[in-house]
């Protein structure tokens, strides 16, 4: 059996899921000269994708527009067309439930709408970030069952992690190396070929679990070092030294150390999650990963510190947190990015408001707050514009998320406090950060 997308002038890619993994994926095909069809389930996405209107910030609506013009490029809600592609790459979310195990029902339910129109010869690639096992254990016999087919013999199968930084500009997409592992040597062999199309460069493993776990352990040890220094900021914070200061001068070393930085939790889609699917996979096997789930501890904690540190500086001021006038200053999970998905602010703001606080937000990336999972109380706010105005109206001022462009000098000049938790005020004058400022 041959991959029915070699040798052919025009394959044709398809990618299930067009958030901010698979839009992205998606317009590197076509621009690599592939056929690109995208597949969602939400007719809105699908329509703004067909008007070259972007819903993602750095992915700007002129690149939509020079895509369409390709006349290779075309979005759709009808999975009947997954029959017209050579490969379909598998970008949906893989969240946790309430009780913090894995939700593979995003995945399954993509394997259930392809599967009845797969083709001999087909390549399906899961992309979504899970533990190891997924592919072959649960995605595997739901295609199987629904094309009365098998992989590794009449379609192909494998599996490569997503490796997206949104809004990173230093690498994109094309610039970022893919890992791949295929259920068998020839499923590996047809994911060389079609990443290759989209010219990106390959990193073979040796099965699809070993690339599972690949993702799983570049985003654990992210967790647990972003914990480290999380934990080493609650104990310098006790004894008088900044945290910053000491990271900035422990990263002058050229060898044997790489920097992390603290923050009031963690966020994005793969940091606060990924290391949590390992967790729950160990026990079947009878193991406890009590490395993972102490970093978990100590960045689920964080949001909590940070609110009680605001508590305690506003008691000390003469101003209890009760009706407290409190503007958060950034909703998105990192800089310069519209991406709000598992933020700690979100965290921050529900705290805020249980014990009594005023809150509004201001986020120049987030004009309203769009629903999310955990959150869905909060949509439709709308963010404030900082003005000199609105700043001297606040008891405090909590940056939490450093975007570019804000102006700091003037939050700290016109805000009585502020609580800086991403040490973006570090810039301004020593006297003036001196009598305003709080990192915590």
């Amino acid at each position: 059996m041959a991959w029915s997308g070699e040798g052919k002038s025009e394959p044709c890619v398809g990618v299930i899921g067009l958030g901010y993994v698979g839009l992205p994926l998606l317009l590197q095909f076509n621009r690599a000269g592939v056929r690109a069809l995208g597949f969602d389930i939400d007719p809105e996405t699908v329509a703004a994708l067909k008007a070259a209107r972007s819903y993602i910030k750095h992915i700007p609506s002129d690149t939509l527009k020079q895509a369409l013009a390709t006349n290779r490029f075309d979005a759709t809600c009808d999975y009947a067309r997954v029959a017209e592609c050579d490969a379909l790459l598998i970008c949906v979310p893989t969240p946790l439930t309430k009780h913090r195990t894995p939700d593979i029902g995003y995945i399954l339910a993509a394997g259930k709408q392809i599967g009845p129109h797969l083709k001999p010869g087909q390549l399906v690639v899961l992309e979504s970030t899970t533990y190891p096992g997924t592919t072959d254990e649960d995605l595997k016999p739901v295609l199987e069952s629904l094309s009365g087919m098998r992989a590794g013999l009449d379609f192909y199968l494998a599996y490569s992690p997503e490796r997206e930084d949104p809004g990173n500009p230093k690498y994109r997409t094309a610039d970022i190396p893919k890992v791949a592992g295929g259920l068998t040597p020839a499923c590996l062999e047809a994911a060389l070929k079609l990443y290759s199309m989209g010219g990106l460069s390959i990193i073979p493993v040796s099965s699809t679990r070993a690339a599972e776990a690949t993702k799983l352990m570049e985003n654990i040890f992210r967790a647990v070092n972003i914990a480290l220094v999380n934990e080493l900021k609650l104990v310098f914070e006790k004894m008088g030294v900044d945290i910053w200061e000491v990271i900035g001068a422990a990263k002058t070393k050229p060898f044997g150390y790489m920097p992390f930085y603290p923050g009031p939790g963690l966020g994005g889609h793969c940091i606060p999650i990924d290391p949590f699917y390992l967790t729950w996979k160990a026990r079947e096997y009878g193991l406890h990963t009590r490395f993972i789930e102490l970093a978990g501890e100590i960045n689920t904690a964080m949001p909590k510190h940070v609110v009680q540190r605001v508590q305690e500086e506003l008691s000390l001021r003469g101003k209890p947190l009760k009706d407290a006038q409190i503007l958060l200053l950034g909703l998105a999970y990192k800089k310069n990015v519209d991406d709000m998905r598992e933020s700690p602010a979100l965290v921050l703001w529900e705290e805020l408001e249980a014990r009594g606080a005023q809150v509004r937000y201001a986020d120049p990336h987030i004009p309203v707050v769009p629903k999310s999972r955990e959150h869905a109380h909060f949509a439709g706010r709308r963010a404030e514009t900082v003005s000199d105005e609105l700043l001297r109206q606040q008891d405090a001022v909590l940056i939490a998320t450093d975007h570019d462009g804000v102006d700091y000098a003037q939050v700290v000049r016109e805000a009585p406090l502020v609580f800086d938790t991403r040490n973006a005020c570090s810039a301004l004058d020593v006297t003036l950060r001196a009598a305003k400022v709080v990192k915590v």
